[in-house]
């Protein structure tokens, strides 16, 4: 788990064992729905929402035609999408589902290790509408942008009394 500029990413790792899917598969196998599952039940319980990432190492995908890792990076993110809304996400909760390929390489140094390929999930961060409008502890009303939030509520110095 990392903290980005999106949000909190959470990246389920593929091994030299698999681990979430079969090499060269969008299927999840039990693995990866046991895991995916245990997520979707907690992120379901928070207001956010949640981007879900496709990566593939840089391994050429053997198989049918046209089909290639940008195909199979985005089948396994709607693979990890349907799961998480079967069994937690609500239906308004998912924002983007995006396939990447090997052009996000975790270990850019190998780019066939097994670490590349993965899932990730971006629990995003809540933003607060410009046209929003707070009231302030001062009683009046005012429109806030999310830095605004930010700022207003950091701590200040002591005051200094008006005599």
């Amino acid at each position: 788990m990392t903290v980005t500029a999106e949000g909190l990413r959470i990246e389920l790792l593929e091994s030299e064992k698999g681990t979430f899917f079969d090499s060269g598969s969008s299927s999840l196998n039990q693995s990866g729905q046991q895991m995916l599952g245990l997520l979707a039940g907690e992120l379901g319980t928070v207001p956010n929402r949640v981007s879900v990432e496709g990566h593939t190492d840089a391994k050429p995908f053997a198989g049918k035609g046209n089909y290639s890792n940008w195909e199979l990076s985005s089948d396994r993110a709607n693979a990890a999408r349907r799961l998480l809304q079967e069994t937690g996400l609500r239906s308004d909760q998912i924002s983007q589902v995006r396939g990447f390929a090997e052009q996000r390489l975790r270990n850019p140094h190998n780019s066939l290790d097994a670490s590349n390929g993965r899932v990730s999930i971006i629990v995003q961060y809540i933003t607060i509408p410009a046209d929003d409008k707070v009231v302030s502890g001062e009683g009046a009303v005012d429109s806030q942008t999310p830095e605004d939030a930010v700022e207003r509520h950091q701590p200040q110095g002591p005051r200094k009394q008006k005599n």
